[in-house]
């Protein structure tokens, strides 16, 4: 609950930097770095990384499958900061869809299975180089590769599913391997140290790397589209990717029987489901921002004489 307050106060920092830094410099979203200058910008990293220690502690001691669902409070988080400080207003129905996808994070909480207990790093390797993982890693390498290269310069200002894929891929990726540093750090508090196994510093390396692309990829998508629609979709296909990468290598859903996963499964059909409700109502709000042309006649001239005047939803206060 810590981490989802952290890390969605953090989307409305980083965007509110992110908009001085533009104003100021190149956008992020066209490949510059000037929020690296921005104080705001910063106090949304640091407020992140706060809420990412706590993440931290808390996929040491639960299974990925409980605790990445409650990150769904950051949606609320989010939406609500991004209404008064953003001005991105959040309608009724945009109400409705936080409260399904708290609705679908409960429904998994209640059926999330027990944490596995793994007693070195190298039960952890064990793990991550079976076939079944191996085969999950090269096709998220390759479809991280295919939306940079191909998708990323042609798709990439208009579509908000390439770079938040490539933020949720890669953060699959770094969920598993942030567990396993944690674990390995937990055993060697406890005594049994794991600092020399060369594991651990490969789960290390490729936990910073894949952190690295994450937050770039996410300052481009904070700074390309709308707050309150970034927070709910990141959240989603993180949450849905975290999950197969998990069960995949950890088997979280081993010894489950079929009630419990199939009410993992609703759960995040709902969640799914707020995502969609809050994306249309603000793809409606979108949409009601238009333009409206207006042809003057000038009666002293004649009817050849004719002048445009344009307004738009900008030029006029709202009631």
């Amino acid at each position: 609950m810590a981490s989802s307050a952290f890390i969605g106060a953090s989307f409305i920092l980083k965007k509110k930097g992110l908009k001085r830094a533009g104003a100021a410099g190149t956008r992020a979203g066209v490949g510059g770095y000037t929020y690296l200058l921005e104080p705001l910008w910063w106090a949304g990293m640091i407020t992140m990384i706060g809420g990412e220690v706590a993440n931290f502690v808390a996929y040491v001691y639960a299974p990925a499958v409980l605790v990445t669902p409650l990150g769904a409070l950051s949606i609320i988080v989010s939406a609500v900061l991004a209404h008064f400080l953003l001005k991105e207003r959040i309608q009724k129905m945009g109400i409705v869809g936080c409260v399904t996808c708290i609705v679908g994070s409960v429904v998994i909480v209640i059926h999330a299975p027990q944490e596995h207990t793994l007693n070195s790093v190298q039960e952890i390797w064990v793990l991550a180089t079976q076939p079944a993982f191996l085969v999950y890693v090269a096709a998220t390498l390759s479809l991280v590769l295919t939306l940079v290269l191909h998708f990323e310069p042609h798709y990439g200002q208009t579509n908000i599913l390439v770079y938040l894929g490539i933020c949720s891929l890669m953060g699959s990726l770094t969920v598993v391997s942030i567990k396993a540093i944690g674990i390995a750090m937990k055993l060697t508090l406890e005594g049994v140290s794991q600092i020399a196994y060369p594991q651990t510093w490969f789960f290390l390396t490729v936990a910073v790397i894949c952190v690295v692309t994450q937050l770039n990829y996410l300052n481009k998508a904070l700074d390309t589209f709308n707050a309150a629609i970034v927070a709910p979709v990141y959240y989603v296909m993180f949450t849905t990717l975290t999950i197969i990468a998990s069960v995949i290598m950890f088997k979280d859903w081993s010894g489950q029987d079929a009630s419990s996963i199939a009410s993992e499964i609703c759960g995040f059909i709902t969640v799914l489901s707020g995502t969609i409700i809050l994306h249309a109502t603000k793809n409606e709000e979108s949409s009601t921002q238009g333009t409206v042309t207006w042809y003057i006649r000038d009666s002293m001239k004649g009817s050849e004489d004719e002048r445009l005047l344009t307004l738009h939803n900008s030029d006029y206060p709202e009631p």
